[in-house]
């Protein structure tokens, strides 16, 4: 009853039927291409809009979960419970000064890096194919080719869960490997400002080719994942780990570990989000077993069973 009413709530507040859906399947929503319902789905276009959903949550009793382009996200079968905002389009602004950048969350952080490169920058070309929103990069300091957001991130406009907004400079402290201060402390970031180099030789630009090129030869990119499932441990490259298990080709269900990367799961049609969890925790026991590494997961795992 009470997601009902906040459902009704937002249709006012948003104004717009098509962004505010009623048990829209996740499995639209996230690169998996896994994940039963969202009770509610709002897709937020200004900072205005994700604070009245957060208003009008509040008022209802209903959670929240925030997503960006849910490419790094595996959606239980069961679905969300209460609302899931989307933070995406419409929310796109870049604005360049020199070589400082100020962007909103909602930009896909490859395209950032591209729009930079072409404007003569260097810093970001790592994110080149990084497929997920600059808010989601932000929140987990998303990072690729020795590169990651960290590197040049220096301040992060935020949201709260009670609409407050905030601004904060960003320090060695509030960013580590897959994990922010924004993310420990459930904020919303809005907007980001990157301070950036001058690409003077084109270095930036060759770089960012060969990571394409290496992205093309190694990733499954033609198959359905969530990117590396697993975080890289303190001795070396999860998929090392996960290969040398004899691991690569396993399933369960429709899930398996990749042929071609043995660090990324992915979906060959018709898997679950419990044939992904399986399928990590056999792969987990298998490495550990082998090796003496614990492997953690890396995806966000939301929703229920």
């Amino acid at each position: 009853m009470q997601t009902e009413r906040a459902y009704q709530a937002l249709l006012s507040a948003i104004g717009d039927p098509k962004r505010v859906l009623r048990d829209e399947p996740m499995d639209r929503h996230t690169s998996f291409r896994i994940g039963g319902p969202a009770d509610v789905m709002v897709f937020a276009g200004s900072a205005d809009e994700i604070a009245d959903t957060l208003a009008v949550c509040r008022a209802h009793g209903v959670p929240v979960t925030v997503v960006g382009n849910g490419t790094n996200l595996l959606v239980r079968d069961g679905g969300i419970r209460g609302v899931v905002l989307r933070v995406g389009k419409g929310f796109c602004r870049v604005a360049a000064e020199g070589t400082r950048v100020r962007a909103q969350a909602g930009v896909p952080v490859s395209a950032l890096a591209n729009q930079t490169l072409s404007k003569g920058l260097a810093g970001l070309e790592f994110a080149c194919g990084i497929p997920g929103t600059l808010g989601g990069a932000v929140m987990m300091n998303a990072g690729a080719y020795g590169g990651e957001i960290a590197d040049c991130l220096t301040r992060v406009w935020y949201m709260d869960r009670s609409g407050g907004t905030g601004t904060r400079a960003v320090g060695e402290e509030d960013l580590g490997y897959r994990r922010s201060v924004f993310a420990d402390e459930g904020l919303i970031v809005l907007e980001a400002e990157f301070v950036l180099r001058e690409d003077e030789d084109g270095w930036a630009q060759e770089r960012a080719r060969e990571i394409g090129a290496k992205r093309s030869a190694k990733q499954p990119l033609n198959v359905p994942s969530a990117g590396s499932t697993f975080k890289r441990p303190a001795c070396g490259y999860a998929s090392r780990l996960i290969d040398a298990a004899g691991l690569k080709g396993l399933r369960v269900g429709g899930a398996q570990v990749s042929e071609l990367h043995a660090g990324f799961i992915v979906n060959t049609g018709g898997a679950t989000a419990k044939d992904v969890l399986e399928l990590a925790d056999a792969v987990r026991a298998r490495v550990k077993e082998a090796s003496g590494v614990g492997l953690e997961l890396e995806i966000k795992v939301l929703g229920e069973p």
